[in-house]
């Protein structure tokens, strides 16, 4: 059975080792980062016309009040996780995006061009999809409702969970798991661990730290969703 290194954050790290085990594969649960809830004390002006969400986070930490000072305002979400994450937390009107933020906003920015918007997001994130908003002319009201950090793994532990022997496959979520992942590649101690570990990434962007060092053996979902990436494991290499 092959052993599989899931690298996000909880909870999601526990829902993706549970799919791993119904396709056949060994989960071994190593997340290299962690995101906690932001205080948030904005005002939301009174002019937003809709609300924008690119991670389930943003609502899962948002507070219960922002959530139902926002819930009737139609809701942009990125894609099918973020859409179910938006609808379980209140919201009454949720469009499903494309799974890419960028692709999120180009097929938004027309029909608000002009208007205000409410963007519930971390405090680490890719600045494109904003840009391409304002470029378009889109007022951003930015609430930052959650923070990402790196969980500092000392190389006991890593060799622990992974039980002193390597992963066929490891799958990355972000280009800061990622980074963690290479940084810790690059400690003698470890690196034999990761030797022939093939890394799995959502996008190009998530695979960006691995390129150096990895070469061939990096694969990027075709989609930036969970499915696409998980596909990737059942391809022959």
């Amino acid at each position: 059975m092959a052993r599989v290194l899931v690298t996000r954050p909880e909870p999601g790290a526990s829902r993706t080792a549970r799919r791993l085990e119904t396709l056949g594969f060994q989960p071994v649960l190593l997340p290299l980062t962690e995101t906690s809830a932001l205080p948030v004390e904005a005002s939301i002006g009174g002019n937003a016309v809709a609300v924008t969400v690119t991670s389930a986070n943003a609502v899962r930490h948002a507070p219960k009040a922002l959530i139902a000072a926002l819930a009737r305002l139609p809701c942009h979400a990125v894609g099918k996780r973020t859409a179910e994450a938006c609808r379980g937390a209140g919201f009454f009107s949720v469009t499903e995006g494309p799974g890419d933020a960028e692709a999120l906003a180009d097929a938004i920015a027309g029909g608000l061009a002009g208007k205000a918007i409410v963007y519930l997001c971390g405090r680490v994130r890719f600045p494109g999809f904003e840009r391409r908003l304002a470029a378009a002319g889109v007022h951003v009201q930015a609430i930052e409702t959650y923070d990402t950090t790196g969980v500092d793994h000392g190389d006991a532990d890593v060799a622990a969970r992974l039980s002193g022997r390597p992963v066929e496959a490891a799958l990355l979520y972000s280009a800061k798991a990622s980074a963690a992942l290479a940084s810790l590649i690059a400690r003698p101690t470890l690196r034999h661990l990761f030797e022939k570990t093939e890394f799995l990434a959502l996008s190009a962007r998530v695979a960006e730290p691995l390129k150096g060092f990895a070469g061939n053996r990096v694969g990027i979902a075709s989609k930036p969703e969970e499915d696409a990436l998980l596909a990737l494991l059942s391809q022959p290499r």
